[in-house]
């Protein structure tokens, strides 16, 4: 007799909890949408102009490249943009169109090389698994720039005195993560030179105001929030835990941190944006280098969801803005 499995808990498509506790994330939603979440294969040749590889490093770390056709006008040596992906450290691969779309075009804008971390996912492995990830992929760059370790592609293109750090929603928490922890580490020659946080989710254990007022998108909604932290954070935490609420009483003091240039890209109509411009006032007063970017007009993580991209022109233009900035920092740092 086999026993059928009873879903305990279920996020709105996404992911399904098993009382065995093996997770289903089989997307179950609106069938119109569900290749923005199919992977894309890699290829080492280049294809409207970027080649892509996925890597499985020596710390055990595994990464997907994009690397730009060169062009007469490059530099000797390309920037590294090091991408944490969003999913609420529950789901999302590195491989996913949606960032397959986003980050080829962005390597090819903002000329630079895009190592994007495969990270370990919620409920499976608590935080802090996925902030532990993202750090050994810095440590594994570093040990690329020192020479211990090779991996050709970045060996012979990357400007390894040009690290900068992006992230996507949760991903972008991971962004400030890893930047706090390299200020206590000796990167060199390897040097951190900016930090890209987009859309992160920055949250408290209350609600703030946007989160009751704004509203919800199939990118962000408060049932999605609430439900990916409680898999997502240490047992017995709440939405106050230093990586979910990073300007709160129970993280380090933001002016003890050591950090980079940061450029924090905020949505207008986003559910979380009260919480992220604590943050961002948290970084003023302590004195960092940061600058804000405000995207009219659009929700969480608007700029992966490439039908509102191709077919919504408010989307398609805040996309090419937010592209556009992100390139003019880079470029600046």
């Amino acid at each position: 007799m086999v026993l059928e499995k009873i879903i305990v808990e279920e996020v709105s498509g996404w992911l399904r909890v098993y009382d065995d506790g093996s997770v289903d994330r089989t997307w179950t939603g609106p069938p119109q949408v569900s290749f923005m979440a199919n992977p894309v294969m890699p290829h080492e040749k280049f294809i409207d102009g970027v080649a892509v590889k996925d890597v499985d490093t020596d710390s055990g770390v595994r990464v997907r490249i994009y690397l730009p056709e060169k062009k007469t006008t490059d530099s000797e040596t390309l920037p590294i943009i090091l991408h944490f992906h969003g999913g609420g450290f529950c789901i999302s691969e590195a491989s996913w169109f949606m960032y397959y779309a986003v980050y080829t075009r962005l390597a090819r804008t903002s000329r630079s090389i895009v190592v994007s971390v495969y990270l370990p996912r919620a409920p499976e492995h608590r935080l802090p698994a996925a902030s532990n990830e993202s750090y050994f992929a810095l440590l594994w760059l570093r040990s690329l720039a020192r020479g211990k370790l090779q991996e050709p592609w970045l060996n012979a293109h990357a400007d390894f005195t040009r690290v900068f750090l992006i992230g996507d929603s949760s991903g972008g928490n991971l962004v400030h993560e890893v930047a706090a922890r390299a200020g206590n580490e000796d990167l060199s020659p390897l040097r951190l030179a900016g930090g890209i946080p987009i859309h992160p989710g920055f949250v408290r254990a209350t609600r703030s105001k946007s989160e009751l007022e704004q509203p919800q998108s199939p990118f962000l909604t408060l049932d999605m929030l609430d439900k990916f932290l409680n898999f997502a954070l240490p047992l017995g935490s709440t939405k106050d835990h230093p990586i979910t609420c990073p300007m709160g009483d129970a993280a380090p003091p933001i002016g003890s941190l050591k950090m980079p240039a940061m450029m924090l890209c905020v949505a207008e109509t986003d559910l979380i944006i009260d919480t992220e411009m604590e943050y961002y006032e948290a970084m003023k007063k302590a004195g960092k280098d940061v600058e804000l970017f405000l995207s009219g007009g659009v929700g969480h993580s608007f700029y992966l969801n490439k039908l509102a991209v191709d077919f919504d022109p408010l989307t398609a233009t805040r996309t090419e803005e937010l592209i556009a900035a992100i390139t003019e920092f880079i470029k600046s740092h």
